[in-house]
């Protein structure tokens, strides 16, 4: 500006010259006059700012909620937690999961060492319990859930046992006292368990039938198993599921339908064209007894079994043929219920084709089923419903290695090669992506970006714990970092680095501006974001003293 005060450069012209320059370089000039400042918050401006710095596509519109293009820009360069502020050395050994309260005031971490770890979660973050479970035969300890009211800790543990043992448990902690409450068994061990309302949880338990062929069962179990009463069941069964080719159901998690953003579900297990997924129980040691398949099934096998079909199957593929075909019409529908009247979803990886975890399996779950309450055994069921159906299969036609739910249920994030051998599945892809799945409509609404690797073999156990915060996706990678994306634009926002691999993030439930990771490297790591770091960091203002007169005449009046 001249000494007047008149402008030199038109704002056309300054606007030109500020598209050339970086955010930080904009902000910069707008502290020089009034005229750069106007342009320098200039909508249009911050639009190329924003699709030029974060490299978002450009049919990917604004975020509904924001209020301007510089507001969303200083959202995300701003809010992020993407600052390292403390990191936790008390594991010594790989630390595997990490899991908030609700409240947010505590947080759970176990680890190769065999210890549950909790945390009070403060401005600096310290240990307030560390519970050992080597003394109950366990090898090391791999997930933990706070029930709703965050008065217990479900923690999930691996049994001392050969390398192919698949044999855990799941104990139960007071938070009030600390103590151990039950233990559960659970097998496979990579159910992991979870709760399903305040006082019961869920385990798994897995029978074999073939060399590829199992039955997984869900169990309901009490959290309090001290009932003195004999008529009271501490244990009922919820669900039993035949796998084939070697697959089993593994990692479960319930999704609140109250919670959904629509009470409407579309679970259309008996729609016309659907497949019950028909099943059979051959397994030896089943609490039903065995039932006749008929005249008719019995040719068929017979059929089968005698080579007729061409070409002649490999021994995998009969033992496959032949549960099906005994299982037609030996499976109990799906009940039907009203998903707004306090129903569940029970969420589970699965399987058909191959041992490696490549479908989501959904099982709506009832109120009158949420108690330990009635048949113990399944007593009430009929003699020609051994198994029961799905009420939906979602494919991701990939090796899962990870799944997390949205804060309100509503979606489910896995992260994750046709199949000809089911004991020979495609190797891992290096690159992950990240998928999104609606749990009202059962499809697929999004796929994220691919920036995280994974480097194991699908004969190795792997599992990666994302978390999903109401703006952002996180996860860890074998790359040795976490990784955060937006969940709107699909953009990776930040690298967390540690010094191996990164195997749980979890976001505090009461502010998304905190994360913690999780590592191979025996350490936890918090991040907060530059704005929280900013607040936290600022010089506290001295209280202002009264003057002693000031205040003594206020308190003669």
């Amino acid at each position: 500006m001249d000494e007047g005060g008149t402008p030199l450069l038109p704002d056309s012209l300054v606007y030109q010259i500020f598209l050339n320059l970086g955010p930080a370089d904009v902000l910069a000039a707008g502290l020089v006059c009034h005229q750069w400042q106007a342009v320098s918050r200039d909508e249009f401006l911050w639009r190329e700012q924003f699709y030029r710095y974060y490299q978002v596509a450009r049919n990917v519109p604004r975020h509904p909620a924001a209020t301007s293009w510089y507001e969303e820009f200083r959202r995300l360069y701003d809010t992020v937690p993407c600052v390292e502020v403390q990191t936790l050395k008390e594991h010594t050994d790989q630390v595997l999961h990490l899991s908030f309260s609700h409240s947010g005031y505590q947080f759970a971490s176990c680890s190769k060492d065999c210890t549950v770890k909790i945390w009070n979660n403060d401005l600096t973050i310290s240990l307030l319990h560390s519970a050992d479970m080597r003394p109950y035969n366990w090898s090391y300890t791999q997930f933990s859930q706070f029930n709703q009211d965050d008065s217990l800790l479900l923690a999930s543990g691996v049994f001392l046992g050969p390398h192919n043992s698949s044999s855990g448990e799941i104990a139960v902690i007071s938070l009030d006292t600390f103590a151990l409450l039950s233990r559960v068994r659970n097998k496979p061990y990579d159910v992991f368990g979870c709760w399903l309302t305040d006082t019961s949880l869920i385990s798994g338990n897995l029978h074999r039938i073939g060399d590829i062929t199992s039955c997984s069962v869900l169990w309901l179990n009490n959290a309090f198993q001290d009932v003195e009463s004999e008529n009271v069941n501490v244990v009922k069964r919820l669900f039993k599921i035949q796998n084939l080719n070697a697959s089993t159901i593994r990692t479960v998690m319930v999704a609140d339908c109250s919670r959904f953003d629509s009470p409407e579900l579309l679970l259309d297990a008996g729609a016309p064209g659907a497949d019950p997924g028909c099943v059979f129980d051959l397994s030896s040691d089943s609490e039903e007894p065995a039932v006749d398949p008929g005249p008719a099934r019995t040719k068929g096998l017979r059929r089968l079994l005698e080579g007729r079909a061409q070409p002649q199957p490999s021994e995998c593929a009969l033992e496959t043929k032949a549960a099906e075909l005994l299982a037609q019409g030996h499976t109990k529908p799906p009940e039907r219920g009203s998903a707004a009247a306090g129903s569940k979803l029970l969420i589970f990886t699965t399987g058909c084709f191959t041992y490696s975890p490549h479908q989501i399996g959904i099982k709506q779950i009832l109120p009158h089923q949420m108690t330990t309450a009635g048949p113990v055994l399944g007593e009430g069921r009929g003699s020609d419903a051994f198994f029961d159906a799905l009420d939906h299969v979602i494919d991701v036609h990939g090796h899962i290695i990870g799944m997390g739910l949205s804060p309100d249920n509503s979606r489910a994030w896995p992260s994750g090669s046709v199949v000809a051998d089911p004991m020979q599945p495609p190797p891992i892809a290096e690159e992950i992506d990240l998928l999104v799945f609606d749990l009202k409509t059962m499809r697929e609404v999004k796929r994220a970006l691919r920036a995280h690797r994974a480097y194991t073999p699908n004969d190795e156990c792997f599992f990666i714990f994302l978390d999903v915060s109401r703006d952002f996706v996180a996860s860890g990678a074998e790359d040795r970092h976490g990784y955060i994306w937006d969940r709107h634009y699909n953009i990776c926002l930040a690298k967390l680095r540690h010094q191996d691999v990164v195997n749980s993030v979890v976001f505090s439930p009461q502010e998304q501006e905190l994360l913690l990771t999780a590592s191979d490297d025996a350490t936890i790591k918090a991040w907060r974001s530059p704005r929280t770091v900013r607040v936290c960091q600022a010089p506290r203002p001295r209280p202002r003293l009264r003057p002693f007169f000031s205040w003594f005449a206020s308190q003669r009046r």
